[in-house]
């Protein structure tokens, strides 16, 4: 049981948005450039709505903001926005490079970092860093206008942080109520010269009545010099108070005068302010009312000097704003540091515990609103005309209406769901706040979310494309979670989840298994370009492909379905039968992957004591593809321990499984000795008998394959001199490569060549603590390969830890191993630089060097999760 103090308190009571969790990080740092705002005719998403159109162009499904906040619904924002005096567009967004500038796809071309929050989001901390000079918009354009060889070009190459000439931009929440937010921003001048710094936090209605004509426009309007009140049907009348600074307002509407050179709506549009700040022209309305709004503050900052601007917003009409404002924000400091003071042991390094807090507090601050009815976006809403669309992306899915909050892998490079980087951001999220880990988990196998058939929706580009099945491993993970921290487990959770996953289970069987043989396909599964091909298109030859991973996925399904009946069957005996129905179902799958057909060929390789892809030819033939990859590794992750006194108390299961042995004790005999405990009483459930283990051990734990200074490479090294050809209609190969992959399969960053990728390093991790509970210290294996140093199973996972933890800890040259070339060297001699952390997509396989998405605290959250799991000996 864990102490409660008043952040947990707060926590327990917001299982729903009408408490402390109404207001929160909800805006996304990008809405451009998404499906959801394209009404192109072709589906040209990155160019319809771009980052120079942004700031003329009202949105339809969300808002976007730098460190911004707002409520549950998205009807009400706020954020801050920055100029320097120099610019020539006012800093409302972030800035970055679309799918098709960057050379390595899209990319966020700034400098922020996701500091601290709290899970009721009562204090939160942002820091966004702003160069003194004219932001260099151009020259990133044209510095990533080269070959994907070439690595990207970045802010700091540009050269525009020399000097420590930037302002820190320090962004703050604290609530005082569930209505009552305290925005505070404090500009550093970090130069060693005088510059100048205007702030200009923003108040503004998301444009929800232009599609909508049951809602009025609202509208914010003055009470004075420091006072304003914005009033909507929807959400009531709120008070905006502000110290000091000049009201602006405009209208938050598109200027369609600039984007489409037809005449506007309306006098003031949403660029107003930007116009008014940065070209001095009267585009702001002199009547001091709209449906966006700016308190504009201009400092002279000399070299080291800070000001800031505080901002209240509040439902309740306050006397005096600023009485308690200084008091409210140290007391929810302290919480949160009380907070995370109950989660993260004070004995461990205080490097790991102010990563661990980072890692969480990114997490939580890349919750974002997401607002997506396809249907209306297909065929247009009431009153709507019908857009003109020959690209009706997501057509099978008109039943699809999200408006929730929702946890993002990247509120920027990713400002949209992935069902299976969301799965593994729970595992991080019961850490900190189970309510939110379950509620996401329920939301997505919603009627509103999964699709009729079955099918959990993958993403917006494609809700239909294929993700790994690991919602089953996330339920079960959190319920176990829960279950330790609470003392009792959530049944009416778990009894939820099953239900619905039964349905996705069978789609996966009837979609993905066709031949009925429990072998699966399920084209690329979020791998990207870790294939020989794209296995969503084979070949001309080719007539089908049993996937090593997909096979090994669905066992893992299977596993947890079991594990989930059985502890369902505790309090519901009914479930004893769908326990042996999943049981039936992992021996299917086991026996499968080692016999294939009439030819006899197994997915396992006895030659080269590792697990492969096989594809079926036209004519009849069958061949392994012989790449060593994560697809063969992840057969580890198909296992489960479960005590023999469960076995005793449900009988009927025992009495069915025992049948089953019986009558096919070939299949029980793949998986293990269901006879036999280990000296705790243990049953071991897994794909993965001794020797196949030790065997595959051998390849992961080699440095000269899988086995990097920075974790588990996602494609052995052993192709950098040996390269896999398939001749089949054509030369596909596939060669090691550490960081980015250089092959255009997939466009953009496709990526996983040869990277270590955090959330498949913590399965492996997982799964050997698994192992461990069973074999103890009687299975040592050799760590690394070839090197003479026994380890056990729990003793290789923690070392395989402190190789992850070790991408974030500084080098003897004060550098942390992911940050790229760093042509000033502010992350080793600033100060202001040099305890900040990214959390970047994937890292490079030989180097440790961060690669993809920056912020991508979604599922490299996990290194807390490791830091915390770490049971050092």
């Amino acid at each position: 049981m864990t102490h409660k103090n008043p952040e947990t308190e707060r926590l327990a009571a917001s299982n729903n948005y009408k408490n402390w969790k109404k207001w929160g990080p909800y805006l996304a740092e990008r809405q451009w450039g998404t499906v959801r705002e394209d009404y192109s005719e072709h589906g040209e998403s990155w160019e319809f709505i771009d980052h120079e159109k942004a700031r003329s162009n009202a949105y339809r499904w969300g808002e976007e903001g730098i460190g911004g906040f707002c409520d549950a619904r998205e009807i009400l924002c706020m954020a801050p926005a920055f100029w320097n005096g120099n610019d020539t567009i006012l800093k409302e967004r972030l800035f970055g490079l679309t799918n098709n500038q960057g050379n390595h796809g899209e990319d966020v071309k700034e400098l922020y970092f996701h500091q601290v929050s709290t899970p009721t989001h009562s204090y939160n901390k942002y820091l966004y860093k702003y160069p003194h000079g004219k932001f260099p918009y151009d020259d990133l354009v044209n510095g990533n206008r080269k070959g994907r060889h070439e690595p990207e070009y970045e802010l700091l190459d540009t050269g525009i942080f020399k000097n420590n000439a930037y302002f820190d931009c320090f962004i703050e929440y604290a609530k005082a109520d569930v209505d009552d937010i305290l925005m505070k921003v404090t500009v550093v001048n970090r130069g060693s010269k005088a510059a100048e710094i205007h702030v200009l936090p923003h108040l503004w209605f998301r444009n929800f009545w232009k599609h909508n004509n049951k809602h009025e426009r609202p509208v914010i309007k003055t009470l004075g010099a420091h006072a304003a009140q914005s009033s909507s049907p929807r959400n009531g009348e709120y008070y905006l108070y502000h110290e000091g600074g000049e009201q602006l307002f405009c209208e938050n509407e598109t200027n369609n005068q600039r984007i489409y050179n037809f005449k506007n709506e309306v006098s003031y549009v949403k660029d107003g302010i930007h116009e008014h700040v940065v070209n001095k022209k009267e585009t702001v309305n002199p009547e001091n009312k709209g449906s966006k709004m700016a308190v504009w503050h201009k400092f002279k900052l000399k070299a080291g000097e800070e000001k800031s601007v505080k901002i209240r917003l509040s439902q309740v009409e306050l006397e005096n704003p600023w009485d308690t404002f200084d008091s409210i924000f140290d007391e929810r400091k302290k919480e949160c540091e009380e907070f995370y003071a109950n989660i993260i042991k004070k004995d461990l390094p205080e490097n790991r515990q102010n990563l661990a807090q980072k890692a969480f507090s990114g997490l939580l601050w890349t919750k974002q609103f997401y607002y997506f009815d396809v249907f209306k976006w297909l065929f247009g809403g009431p009153g709507e005309s019908k857009p003109n669309r020959t690209n009706m992306r997501n057509y099978n899915w008109q039943h699809l209406t999200n408006r929730h909050i929702i946890s993002m892998p990247d509120k920027w490079e990713y400002p949209w769901y992935a069902a299976w980087d969301l799965a593994f951001h729970m595992a991080s999220f019961v850490e900190i706040d189970p309510y939110f880990a379950k509620q996401q988990l329920l939301l997505f196998l919603e009627e509103s979310y999964m699709h009729p058939n079955g099918q959990i929706p993958a993403y917006e580009w494609n809700f239909s494309d294929v993700n790994p099945p690991v919602h089953s491993y996330a339920v079960w993970k959190v319920y176990e979670q829960d279950k330790e921290k609470t003392g009792k487990g959530d049944m009416v959770f778990l009894e939820k989840s099953f239900q619905k996953l039964l349905i996705n289970f069978t789609w996966w069987v009837n979609q993905k298994d066709k031949s009925g043989t429990s072998l699966f396909e399920g084209g690329f599964l979020g791998l990207d370009n870790i294939g020989v091909f794209d296995r969503n298109h084979m070949p001309p030859g080719v007539k089908k492909m049993q996937q090593a991973d997909a096979t090994s996925w669905m066992a893992m399904f299977s596993i947890n379905m079991l594990r989930m009946a059985l502890e369902l069957s505790k309090t519901n005996k009914v479930y004893e039968e769908s326990a042996a129905n999943f049981f039936r179902h992992f021996l299917n799958i086991a026996w499968a992957m080692h016999h294939i057909g009439k030819k006899d060929i197994s997915l396992w390789d006895d030659a080269d004591n590792f697990y492969y892809d096989v594809v079926e030819m036209s004519s009849g033939a069958t061949d392994r593809l012989r790449v060593r990859s994560l697809v063969g590794v992840i057969p580890m992750f198909a296992v489960e321990i479960i005590h023999k006194d469960l076995f005793e108390e449900l009988k009927e299961f025992k009495k069915r499984a025992n049948r089953i042995i019986k009558t096919r004790p070939d299949l029980a005999s793949l998986i293990s000795n269901l006879e036999k405990t280990n000296e705790d009483g243990n049953y071991l459930f897994s794909i993965m008998r001794g020797f196949r283990l030790e065997h595959l051990l051998k390849r992961l734990l080699d440095e000269d394959e899988f086995l990097s200074d920075y974790g588990i490479r996602s494609l052995s090294k052993y192709h950098e001199k040996y390269p896999f050809v398939f001749h089949h209609h054509g030369h596909h190969q596939i060669q090691y490569e550490s960081g980015e992959s250089q092959s255009n399969m997939f466009g953009g960053n496709s990526n996983w060549r040869g990277p270590i990728w955090m959330p498949l390093n913590y399965m492996i991790i997982q799964s050997l603590r698994k192992y461990y509970t069973f074999y103890g210290n009687d299975y040592q294996y050799e760590f690394p390969t070839g090197s003479g140093n026994k380890l056990n199973l729990k003793q290789i996972a923690n070392e395989l830890t402190k190789r992850l933890i070790k991408l974030f800890e500084p080098n003897e040259d004060g550098k942390f191993p992911y940050h790229s070339e760093d042509p000033d060297k502010v992350f080793t001699k600033d100060k202001h630089f040099k305890n900040e952390h990214f959390f970047y997509e994937f890292f490079d396989g030989d180097t440790g060097k961060g690669l993809g998405a920056s912020h991508q605290t979604g599922w490299t959250s996990l290194i807390a999760n490791l830091i915390l799991e770490m049971d050092e000996e």
